[in-house]
Order: structure tokens, then sequence, then C-alpha cells
């Protein structure tokens, strides 16, 4: 197509953008979006809905997987972003005030005495910092992370991330990380009194391995035995941060102070990258305190202008709308009304989540295995069935989600904290009539399934 400009961009057609996706960014996510008619060409947005080029309105209850807290395009956080716009939005000859004030908003609205903030541009980049920040301040050895966490993909996010398939191709990653079971107390306890611990690193949620909540009790005994063996404790609170589950953060839910926070997505409104670690100022200052530290760990992007214009809107938005306490009870009533589908729907193993961070997870399907195969059909079928029931919503009502990372048999229901009841409910009918489809939605697995082990052995 030779050299495409802006204007000839925002005219590309959906086959265009996918030929030239497929060459130039990532050919196998191009196929595998094609095979599930994920990749639709989407024109507008605002608040829950998208549009596609034909007027379609679709409900997004994937919601950027909690970056869309305040929904697309928010106009609070738009119209801070083109206050500033003649500012200058990266110079590292001066204070960004910006920045500062976005700092002491956050120091006053996380738990404890949480209070220095490092900036920096994504949730793995802040997991990055905190994992840092631990070795560093307590010069330990060890980071403790569960089975089934995501932190990220960054090689030392992932080297404390639970599962395989996105750890393997990259090992050896960072020594001294060992994995506990989740939930796990007495484990945690047994591994702590070998006093080789700098650190426990723990989503409130389990977002991507299927949305698992711990048990009641669980992150408050984190935080007794994290103090009891001198470990520090780091509250991953990238998806659940900012009234995703009921409460501003999800620690609180336990009344639970971290050491060490890790923030992001939402924290913007979605409209600029951003992330950022919190710590209490024990630990920070006893890592990057004084003249001759202060640089030791530093983000060119981190902390810039438009990032921490649209984080004050953002924040300042969620708070005055009390989106957590409407979250609290809207989340309720959805999780309710979806364990009634449950009871319908006998496909459906189990309904879990707190607030508006839900997930749905199926029942293996059984004897869908090819001897031919080896098994591998059954294993793809397995893996993609949550993907046939989001694209039945995606296709069939208009619904935009997808399956966890971690745990592919869970679709997630991760909408816009400003969703009304009317969408839920809207919600709640689609998927009533998509898992009735049990039967066509195992042959559309199963399609899917040996077109791509098809692929497979053409490659091999």
């Amino acid at each position: 197509m030779g050299f495409i400009s802006f204007a000839d961009s925002l005219r590309l057609s959906r086959d265009e953008a996918r030929k030239l996706a497929r060459q130039y960014i990532n050919p196998g996510l191009v196929t595998m979006m094609g095979l599930l008619n994920f990749d639709k060409q989407f024109t507008k947005a605002q608040g829950v809905s998208v549009w596609d080029k034909d007027g379609r309105e679709f409900l997004d209850f994937l919601g950027g997987y909690g970056a869309l807290n305040l929904g697309h395009n928010p106009p609070e956080v738009i119209e801070a972003l083109q206050a500033v716009m003649e500012r200058p939005n990266i110079l590292q000859v001066t204070i960004n005030p910006f920045a500062a004030a976005l700092a002491a908003n956050l120091a006053a609205v996380t738990p404890g005495d949480l209070e220095r903030v490092f900036f920096c541009n994504s949730g793995t980049e802040a997991v990055e910092g905190a994992l840092k920040l631990a070795r560093a301040y307590s010069r330990k050895p060890t980071i403790l992370y569960m089975d089934g966490a995501f932190h990220g993909k960054t090689l030392g996010s992932l080297s404390v991330s639970g599962r395989e398939k996105y750890r393997k191709p990259f090992q050896p990653l960072l020594s001294g990380c060992e994995q506990i079971p989740f939930g796990d107390a007495a484990a945690l306890e047994k591994r702590l009194q070998q006093g080789d611990v700098a650190a426990v690193i723990v989503e409130p949620i389990q977002g991507e391995n299927g949305i698992k909540v711990p048990p009641d009790g669980y992150l408050a005994t984190m935080r007794e035995l994290c103090n009891k063996h001198e470990a520090l404790m780091i509250a991953d609170e990238v998806q659940t941060g900012f009234g995703r589950t009921g409460k501003l953060f999800g620690c609180e839910h336990e009344n639970v102070v971290p050491d060490i926070m890790c923030l992001a997505k939402s924290l913007s409104g979605s409209m600029v990258p951003i992330g950022a670690v919190i710590a209490r100022p024990t630990v920070w200052d006893k890592v990057y305190g004084g003249m001759e530290n202060a640089t030791l760990h530093t983000s060119t992007f981190g902390g810039n202008t438009l990032a921490c214009a649209a984080g004050l809107a953002a924040l300042e938005t969620i708070i005055n709308r009390r989106l957590p306490e409407r979250t609290a009870e809207l989340g309720n009533y959805f999780l309710e009304q979806t364990r009634k589908l449950a009871e319908r729907h006998p496909v459906i193993k189990e309904v879990r989540g707190r607030g508006l961070l839900i997930g749905i997870e199926f029942k293996e399907r059984e004897g869908l295995a090819d001897r031919l195969t080896g098994g591998k059909l059954s294993e793809l079928a397995r893996e993609y069935y949550g993907a046939m029931v989001a694209g039945s919503l995606l296709n069939d009502e208009q619904v935009i989600t997808v399956f966890t990372l971690n745990n592919p048999n869970v679709i997630r229901l991760e909408p816009p904290l400003i969703v009304t009841k009317e969408q839920i409910d809207q919600v709640l009918a689609a998927l009533d009539r998509a898992l009735g489809k049990t039967g066509s939605l195992t042959k559309a697995a199963l399609t899917t399934a040996k077109s791509m082990f098809s692929g497979l052995l053409k490659r091999n």
C-alpha cells in the first residue's frame, strides 16, 4: 500500500487492516481473531457502548480488562487532556505539578500510610518496580507468588506469574521466585518460616485465573504473617483498583494495608497509558532516599503531563460519583442474577466474583477427543470453549467479552462501572440465549479446534 497517511488510516477497511496486521504485527493473532470473528471494525465509542461501521451498537462487558472503569472516552478526562495540551508533556528538568498533585491524591485515597509514588506506563512496569523495591529493601533472595497469578508479561512480572504457557518459552526467568497455593494461609506460613522471603505478591482477586476470590480473612492473615516474618506484602491492584470490586481498592475488603501497591489500567480513565507504584515511606526511603539513590529507578514517559492530568480527572470522577459504592450494589445484583442463570444452564460449573468483576466457569466438555490427534483436538476444544461462548455473545447478541488468560474456560463480565442496571439486564438475557445453544457451541468449539489443529499440522 506504500506509505499510509493518517488521513488514509481513517479510511482503512476491515480487510485492509487485517492484511496489514497479518504482515506487520502478529499473523497468529490475526488468524485466531478471524476464526472467532472477533476482528470487527468499530468506529465510535462512548460509555459502555461501541458502534461498528454499520451503526450497530455493542455493549462492552470486557471493559479493557479493567481499564475502562469510566467507560469509553469519559468527557471529564477528555476535558482535562484538552486543558493541558499547550503544557510541556515531557520535561525532566523541572517538577511536573500534575504528577505532584496526582501523587498527593493517591496518597490520600490509598489505605494506611502508603505515600511515596513512582509513575510508569503500565501494570507490568508497576510490578517490575515493586519487585525491585522489595529486593533492594530486604536484601533477601526470595519472592513468593501465587499459583494461577498473573502480573504481566515482562520478564520480572512473568517470573511471578502462574501459567506455564506464558513462562516456558522465556526460561530461565528471574531466580528466587517461588510459587505457593493461592488462599492457603498454612502453606504461606510454612514457607515464610524459612526467613529468606523478601516479599509476597498477591492479587486481591485473581483476574486472569478465572476471577478467583480468596477465602475470607486470607489477605488479613497474610498481612499478619508478613509482619511476623519481616517480609513485605505487595498488593497488585492493577485490575482490582479504583472501584472495580466495590471498594476503591480490593485489599480494603479486609482492611489490609500492604507495604507496596501496584496501580495502572483505570488510573487514567483509559485515555493515556499510566502505571504507579505506591509504597510506605520507610520502604521507599531506605532504597531511593537521598540524592545518591534518587535516580536508581526512572522512566522517560513516567509521570508525563497528559497521563497525570488524565489521572487527576479520572480519580476525582470515580470518587465524586461514588462509583465504588454503586459498583458494590450493582455487582451484588449481577452476581445474584448470573447465579440464577447457572441453575437453568448445567453447562455452567461456577459463577464467582466481587463487584463488577465476575467470572463464569464452564464444565469441561466430555467426549470430544479425537484419538488420531492424541487428545490434542479435545485439548483445543476445551481451551476455546469459553471463546465460543464469547463469540456467540459478540456475533449473535452484540455483547463484548472474552475468556481469562490463565483459565480460558472462564469468560469475564467486567463492564465499565458506569453501567446501568438496564444494560446488565440486557446482557443477562443475552447470556441466557447464548447458553441455550450449548449443542451448537460445542460444534463450533470442535470446528475451531479442527481448524487450529490443521494449522498446527501444516506448521510442523
